[in-house]
Formats: structure tokens, sequence, C-alpha cells
């Protein structure tokens, strides 16, 4: 694989620096609030040269939810890579869903407040679970392979995915609503264990 140039990571890091403060003014103001002079102002760029980078508001909200999923997809990767229980490995899933919503809090808000509340933006080719498939294949993985091992009870899909996504996503929009009494990691033992119990031959 070659190696990247100079100035393709600079361009490549300008690019991370867009998403980042698009999906902060995107989850603070709304999706329908943030214009891309807003966005644009923030980085103190010409509205031109953002466009550079994205052609238009749709394709970077598109691209801000599937950096979001290749962040998530990525750490579920590597634990589906470990040798270990499939109980532990839901531990650290949650463990490590924790730890990207406290280091990219921005990103995890974008998700649960503007790309679940505004599908209408994510129509074209972002239907369904198109912009988040990594996370998808990731936790089919992980059930799959916990079903094999004995360690899960085999069921519908869905309600399984629903069962390990949503305590965690829950927990994350509690925290981010400044409601929960203690720090966000130590629910991480409770949340793993309810998602357990419900998942456990």
């Amino acid at each position: 694989m070659p190696r990247r140039s100079l100035k393709e990571k600079i361009k490549e890091e300008r690019k991370l620096q867009i998403i980042r403060t698009a999906c902060r003014l995107f989850a603070q103001n709304g999706y329908y609030n943030t214009t891309m002079p807003d966005i644009a102002r923030e980085l103190n760029m010409s509205v031109g040269n953002l466009y550079n980078y994205f052609p238009s508001k749709e394709e970077l909200a598109k691209e801000v939810m599937l950096t979001v999923s290749r962040w998530v997809a990525e750490r579920l990767r590597a634990i589906n890579e470990e040798d270990i229980p499939t109980r532990e490995k839901i531990y650290k899933l949650v463990e490590g869903f924790f730890e990207v919503s406290l280091e990219e809090p921005e990103l995890i808000d974008y998700f649960l407040r503007v790309f679940l509340s505004n599908r209408e933006v994510f129509r074209e080719g972002c239907e369904g679970f198109a912009c988040v498939g990594e996370v998808v294949t990731e936790v089919m993985i992980l059930l799959s392979t916990g079903v094999e091992r004995g360690e899960l009870r085999n069921q519908d899909f869905f309600p399984a995915f629903v069962t390990v996504m949503g305590p965690m996503g829950g927990i994350v929009f509690l925290k981010g609503e400044g409601v929960l009494e203690k720090p966000l990691m130590d629910y991480v033992d409770d949340v793993a264990q309810n998602i357990w119990n419900a998942l456990k031959a």
C-alpha cells in the first residue's frame, strides 16, 4: 500500500476537523439550523473551500455518520478478533463504546440527536443500516460467534441487535442530558451484565 503524501495527510486531517466541527454544530443547534457558512465560519475557512471537501450539507452529514460507524466498528472488530468468552466480549464492547463517547462526545451526540431524529436527511445513500453497516456487521459476528459457541441463545438478529446497542446508547444519552448520578464508566458492569443476561443461552 503506497504511503500517503504530506499533502494528502494534511487534507485528511482538515477533513476530520470539518467532520468534528459539523457534528458538534449539528448536535448543538440542530441539523436544519446549521448552515454550511456556519460550519465554515467556525473553522475560519471560506465557504468555497468547505465545498471543495463536501459538495453539500447532506453529504457532510452522511460522512459524519460513516466516520462514527467506522470508529465504533474498529473497536468492536478488535474485540471480535480476541479469543475470549462472549461474556467478556460484551463487557469490552460496552467499555469501548463508553470510552468512544467520552473521547468523541460530539460524534456520539450527533448519532443520538441527528441521525436518529432526522431520518429524512439520510434517505439517499444512508437508508436503513447503510451508514452504520460496519457496526452492524461486527455486532452480527459477535452474536453469531456466541451462538456457535453455545454461549448465546439463537434468536432473530434485530431484537438481539437492539438488546446490545439500545442500553449502551440509552446510558450515553442520559449522560449527555446530565441526569446520571455516577460517572459513565461506573455503569459498564451493570450494562454489560444486563446485556449478557438478556442474550445468554
